[in-house]
């Protein structure tokens, strides 16, 4: 079981259950500002939510995770993905809410909606408490799942959830796009998914996340992320946490926390607020890089307080719209919330937003090729510091402009 969590709630954002017509779980959250909520979105809090009428077949049978025996690493094989929506047309979009001629998957109007992804690379099946393989649970590194098998061709069942959430009703735009009332329901939402999905059987993390623009790979324009809840730590954090136990081990101060100082300190400091702190890293790796911190030791967006949830939802928009500001047309991006654990390293990974583009200009892209794709050695192509310069700029053109 995860540790005991104490999430805070903000009771003006409305939370209504439901389940889809193929058993799937759905939520809406609705806002809590008229600025941020559609005219035609649900405000009654007695109003009840139209029921899924679909006829759907069953879902997709839990994808299998197998080990590179060279990284150590598991990769989940999850063909049924091969099958999800590709760039549908504007009249079947699969995020608008139901009509008579589009059969979506959201029943009802909505404000922002979370629901089990049809398609998920990790689930829909969990392991029951107490059994399978739950290497998070015992306190074990990533490699540890499937110990009992052979080095070569060990597998394991891809448990876990995969949810999509929404952001809007309305089949254009981004986060960045959304109304600061929307974007504080969407910061909510993120917090609630994290402490629930973490409080399931095999759930090691969870990686709420957002991918933006068809050089991304995005094959629905709809605004949404998407959550992943994994069965293991992923390979990132747990070269972060072992960086943090080094780092500690030899200068005695927390990773996070000397990363903060020595970033507010410099001179790639992009904004900085009250409880968070956004910056282009001394070491980024792409041509747009950005890097939010707390300003205390959060584990995760559940561990938030609703003053750091309302400071998020005035950062964001000033972030991605600065991102856009920076060229004359949008930036593809991906926004990657990096949270702790949910059973081990809690109080030595702190929760980190990193925002990255491969754009390296207004007409060129970052591809990753031989050295980086190959070899994990990355090549930067702009000066961090020139880089830090541009955006703070392109923040201040949007900021004027709103």
């Amino acid at each position: 079981m995860p540790p005991a969590r104490a999430a805070a709630v903000d009771p003006r954002i409305r939370r209504t259950a439901a389940v889809l017509a193929d058993g799937r779980e759905l939520f809406y959250f609705d806002d809590a500002e008229p600025a941020g909520r559609d005219a035609h979105a649900p405000a009654d809090p007695a109003r009840h939510r139209r029921v899924d009428a679909r006829a759907l077949g069953p879902r997709p049978p839990t994808a299998q995770m197998r080990r590179d025996p060279l990284s150590g690493e598991w990769v989940s094989i999850a063909a049924a993905r091969q099958h999800r929506t590709y760039l549908p047309p504007a009249d079947l979009d699969p995020l608008a809410p139901q009509t008579p001629t589009n059969p979506s998957e959201l029943p009802d109007e909505y404000d922002v909606a979370v629901f089990e992804n049809r398609s998920p690379a990790f689930g829909p099946g969990l392991p029951a408490r107490g059994e399978g393989v739950d290497a998070a649970a015992r306190g074990e590194s990533t490699p540890a799942l499937g110990e009992s098998t052979p080095a070569l061709g060990a597998s394991a069942p891809a448990f876990g959830r995969c949810e999509v959430v929404a952001f809007s009703p309305h089949s254009e735009g981004s986060l960045g796009t959304q109304p600061r009332g929307r974007i504080r329901t969407i910061v909510e939402a993120w917090a609630a998914r994290t402490e629930a999905l973490s409080a399931l059987p095999g759930i090691a993390q969870v990686f709420p996340f957002e991918n933006r623009g068809e050089a991304i790979g995005v094959t629905l324009t709809h605004p949404h992320g998407q959550i992943y809840a994994y069965p293991t730590i992923t390979p990132r954090t747990e070269r972060a946490l072992a960086s943090a136990l080094a780092h500690r081990e030899r200068h005695g101060g927390e990773l996070f926390a000397d990363i903060l100082a020595f970033e507010r300190a410099g001179e790639r400091v992009l904004i900085a607020g009250t409880h968070f702190t956004a910056f282009v890293p001394f070491a980024a790796r792409w041509p747009i890089e950005v890097h939010v911190l707390p300003h205390r030791h959060i584990p995760d967006l559940a561990a938030t307080s609703l003053a750091e949830r309302d400071e998020l939802a005035e950062l964001l928009p000033r972030l991605l719209r600065g991102i856009d500001a920076l060229y004359d047309s949008q930036t593809p991006y991906i926004l990657a919330w990096h949270q702790a654990p949910v059973h081990r390293g809690r109080e030595h990974i702190r929760l980190m937003l990193q925002l990255t583009s491969p754009r390296r200009s207004a007409d060129k892209l970052k591809h990753l090729a031989g050295s980086e794709a190959a070899m994990g050695a990355w090549i930067g192509d702009i000066v961090p510091e020139a880089g830090a310069a541009a955006l703070r700029a392109a923040i201040e053109r949007a900021d004027a402009a709103t």
